[in-house]
């Protein structure tokens, strides 16, 4: 039997091709900081631009973006401003010094989804390439410095309609997409370069090795949390969702990937790694310790002889009153 509930469903109307994820790139995300930084920093604003790329297969590449001029009422959601000029200007500068980026979408600082987001994508469509099938993606990229995992959260727009009432109003939503950061060669080299520049050299290499651990298990831990929670939805008798298998079977592919910690020659494998890898750390920071001190005495010792071995200007000037009385200590010799 089925209840009343249950025919109330929606369906989702396949109106495009289905995008596999979407890979954000480097120079995506340091456009979106160095434009959050210079319109958005200390204030409940948001920044939003335009992403530029190339699809294939489904997977969206999102290579390059730049930043559009806008504003939102926070009071009247429904009230906002985004420069039409301004964006066909850019796009047709951009497609002179490359033609084969194209839109793929918009993103926001968010860092939630706003109700404008709708009404912005809608309008994005109309700079869409005739002949497209992929709509523009939405992706979030969160600025804020105490994020632990990927800043990138990526959406699409569906359609979803009452399969109860076939003359319901079609409603559009956003659905997840997944999200990658990836870069191509010559993006890696940039960055690694970048991140040289910016390196703290006041932070130790086990300092930086530590603080990475700890962030990968605070990550690891909010995702345990985040499955704990949808399990226990699942098992809940008065659940309004149906279960979805592919969650499920990813679920069960994790722990099945888990190493089986009760057998004993597993659990003193693992310990002699760890200790081995930490004994490798720490004889190699005191080893670049005692270096370090070693050329600071060296240079102190150095520069002092040379210090002492050098005359001073006091030295090498006499004072006038010295040189007075030399040439009056010659006269009299002279007289005599």
């Amino acid at each position: 039997m089925v209840t009343q509930t249950e025919t109330k469903t929606t369906t989702k109307k396949a109106t495009a091709s289905e995008v596999v994820d979407v890979t954000v790139h480097p120079l995506v995300l340091l456009s979106a900081a160095d434009h959050y930084h210079r319109v958005a920093r200390g204030t409940r604003k948001r920044a939003v631009g335009v992403l530029l790329g190339t699809v294939s297969g489904g997977r969206v590449d999102a290579l390059n973006s730049f930043a559009l001029p806008f504003e939102e009422d926070t009071k009247n959601p429904a009230v906002f401003y985004l420069d039409h000029n301004f964006l066909e200007n850019m796009l047709a500068m951009f497609r002179k010094v490359n033609a084969k980026e194209r839109v793929v979408g918009f993103y926001s600082t968010g860092p939630q989804i706003r109700p404008n987001d709708l009404r912005i994508h809608a309008l994005l469509k109309r700079f869409v390439p005739p002949g497209v099938s992929t709509p523009p993606l939405f992706v979030i990229i969160d600025v804020r410095p105490d994020r632990q995992s990927i800043p990138t959260t990526a959406y699409r727009v569906v359609e979803e309609v009452d399969a109860a009432d076939a003359s319901a109003e079609v409603r559009k939503s956003f659905a997840h997409v997944p999200s990658l950061i990836g870069a191509m060669e010559a993006e890696e080299v940039g960055v690694e370069h970048l991140l040289r520049d910016i390196n703290d050299p006041t932070v130790s290499t086990v300092t930086n090795l530590i603080k990475a651990k700890l962030a990968g298990l605070d990550t690891l831990t909010d995702k345990l949390v985040e499955m704990k929670g949808y399990l226990e939805s699942c098992a809940d008798p008065n659940r309004t969702k149906p279960v979805n298998q592919e969650i499920i079977a990813n679920m069960q592919t994790i722990l099945n990937l888990l190493p089986n910690l009760n057998v004993d020659e597993t659990v003193r494998s693992m310990l002699i790694k760890t200790n081995d890898m930490h004994m490798v750390i720490y004889l190699s920071s005191l080893i670049r310790s005692v270096i370090a001190l070693h050329d600071l005495v060296s240079n102190k010792v150095k520069y002092h002889l040379d210090d002492e071995d050098e005359p001073t200007k006091d030295d090498e000037k006499d004072s006038p009153k010295e040189v007075e009385s030399a040439t009056e200590e010659e006269k009299k010799e002279d007289k005599s």
